[in-house]
């Protein structure tokens, strides 16, 4: 695969799906995740996502139905047009309590911080008019 580049990533094969799924979180809740988009694109079941959450599954790559190349690459558009869409990235923590105290999530095998602070990125929509997704949508739809 080429590498995704700020000039060539809205040629990627997967980009227009990437920007239907945030698309459609966006019509929702003024926040992206890449939980939701990859639940949109359907590599990803709520089911998984549940029981990760519960502790069931030691991280979230283990039960992402595509190969990590892709999730990566979906990752990476995500953060593209994110950008294009003048939205705020914030890195989440997401936990779950045991007993008194609180357990962090993983989202991958390794467990680095570069590859879960990716995963655990949402991107917060910051123009509360008529969101630019909603006007890129109109956009796609009309071509």
């Amino acid at each position: 695969m080429i590498k995704l580049t700020v000039e060539n990533y809205k040629n990627d094969k997967y980009y227009s799906k990437v920007v239907k799924a945030m698309n459609d979180v966006l019509v929702h809740i003024n926040f992206v995740s890449s939980i939701e988009v990859m639940q949109r694109m359907c590599i990803l079941k709520k089911e998984h996502v549940d029981d990760w959450k519960k502790g069931r599954i030691p991280y979230l790559e283990k039960v992402i139905t595509c190969n990590l190349s892709k999730a990566n690459r979906i990752l990476q558009l995500m953060r593209f047009h994110a950008h294009d869409l003048n939205m705020k990235p914030s890195v989440t923590t997401y936990t779950r309590k045991v007993k008194s105290k609180k357990i962090e999530l993983r989202f991958s095998k390794s467990g680095t911080k570069k590859v879960e602070d990716t995963y655990s990125r949402h991107f917060i929509q910051i123009d509360n008019k008529k969101s630019a997704a909603n006007k890129q949508s109109e956009c796609i739809i009309g071509t």
